[in-house]
């Protein structure tokens, strides 16, 4: 893989490549390429213009046309470059299809990732779901779409068996504190259950390649954000201790609490980082 300090497509395996972000965080993910015989499949569009035009461009370098997109989410992080992929058709799942279907919210991002807000304008745009994805499907011959649900409603993620490879994108987020504020902390946790089956490589959407310990990880962080019954001082240790990121802590402990009261309200202290209370 390359080491250069600008990302690029790693080669995986035949046909399978990685688009890694050189410093994993919030507003800095990874992305995937699969050839086909008939073209690519990318997956994941990375947020503003300095991730994903370099990316697109490593990807038209492959000399192949670009015939499917596919979104492990709907959120910016994930689908902010789809307008620069304007001729694949876009796979998302039907929770993706929906939030893609409204206009962007770039105030509402520039709030979220204020290290990234000036890149973030006015005109950004996004590209809708032209494909929607309710169980497990060959998107091409080569990679298999299969949705979970997590860390928003329904997410996906795209196994290649040929390769023992799962793109993971936004189900996963390896060394890096997750953002549970649009999912269900205690689903997502279950969810990782499935993954580990999938494939033993996992390209997560944040954080570097990792397999079924890196899930696990996850997984076990997870569900200690659920066992703090909404006290973010109860949250246990371990090795997210040393993640970045951890201000999402207490709102990955609100949102777990109050979905366990039946609550799927947006979780307190997310409004007020986003200016609505």
């Amino acid at each position: 893989m390359s080491g250069a300090t600008d990302p690029s497509l790693d080669l995986l395996a035949p046909g399978v490549h990685a688009w890694l972000a050189t410093q994993p965080s919030h507003g800095r993910t990874n992305a995937g390429v699969v050839v086909d015989a008939d073209g690519v499949t990318v997956i994941d569009t990375l947020m503003v213009a300095a991730q994903w035009e370099p990316f697109a461009q490593a990807v038209e370098a492959l000399g192949m046309p670009i015939r499917r997109l596919v979104l492990t989410s709907s959120h910016i992080e994930f689908s902010g470059g789809t307008a620069r992929f304007r001729l694949p058709g876009v796979y998302g799942s039907a929770a993706a299809s929906a939030a893609l279907d409204q206009p962007a919210n770039p105030e509402v991002f520039r709030r979220l990732f204020p290290e990234h807000a000036p890149q973030l304008g006015d005109d950004l745009r996004t590209r809708p779901v032209t494909h929607v994805v309710t169980e497990p499907a060959h998107v091409s011959d080569a990679a298999i779409a299969v949705p979970l649900r997590g860390q928003m409603l329904e997410n996906l993620v795209v196994v290649v068996p040929g390769a023992d490879i799962a793109f993971g994108g936004a189900l996963c987020a390896f060394g890096v504190t997750p953002a549970a504020y649009d999912g269900d902390p205690a689903a997502w946790a279950d969810a990782l259950d499935d993954v580990v089956e999938l494939a033993p490589i996992i390209v997560p959407g944040h954080g570097p390649i990792g397999g079924e310990e890196e899930v696990r990880a996850l997984q076990a962080y997870l569900r200690a954000c659920v066992a703090a019954e909404g006290d973010v001082a109860a949250l246990e240790d371990g090795p997210w201790s040393e993640w970045p990121g951890r201000e999402w802590d207490v709102v990955n402990v609100e949102r777990a609490a109050l979905l366990a009261e039946g609550d799927p309200s947006p979780p307190p202290t997310l409004l007020a980082r986003l200016g609505l209370t």
